[in-house]
């Protein structure tokens, strides 16, 4: 493997944001819904338009991990408003962890999520929080191993799908 290193995005990095984002979602999630579905979450909330009113929110945090000036991975993290549910100001909200499939196993997503508890670490926060879809038992296992348990649910919409994410936290000493 080559020199894997996370830097923050930042307005300069939409380009590879918007194209990691979606690759990764597809990746991910289209093997378990629908074509149309995927397309629509794709188109709304990965747009230019909605990446770039996320990389300007002051309490949203962005990092993407490069394997030398590719990007392969990246972490979106909330405070404050930006969270999407809790919206604690104790806590920090993991709100997107993707790595490309050629990456599993490399420990790229363990990477992004040592910087998000640091991160929090550093803001001062007493949890960490997310959502993760209750089929999505490889995640989950991630979050369980690093600390996580589950409190709650939600619901999650894709495209016209209502899916189930489990919600989890993990406290910060």
């Amino acid at each position: 493997m080559q020199s894997i290193h996370l830097s923050p995005a930042s307005a300069q990095h939409i380009n590879e944001l918007r194209s990691i984002a979606r690759e990764t979602f597809y990746e991910t999630f289209a093997g378990d819904n629908t074509e149309a579905d995927m397309q629509q979450y794709l188109d709304e909330k990965f747009n230019l338009s909605v990446l770039q009113s996320e990389l300007d929110n002051p309490d949203s945090f962005f990092f993407i991990a490069w394997e030398n000036e590719t990007a392969i991975g990246y972490m979106k993290l909330n405070t404050g408003a930006a969270q999407t549910e809790l919206q604690e100001t104790t806590s920090l909200e993991i709100e997107r962890i993707y790595v490309k499939n050629a990456y599993h196993g490399k420990r790229i997503g363990q990477l992004l999520y040592d910087k998000a508890f640091e991160v929090a670490k550093e803001k001062n926060k007493t949890s960490l929080w997310l959502g993760v879809w209750e089929e999505n038992h490889k995640a989950i296992r991630f979050y369980e191993k690093n600390g996580f348990i589950p409190f709650d649910k939600h619901v999650f919409r894709l495209g016209g799908d209502e899916q189930m994410d489990v919600m989890m936290r993990k406290g910060i000493k």
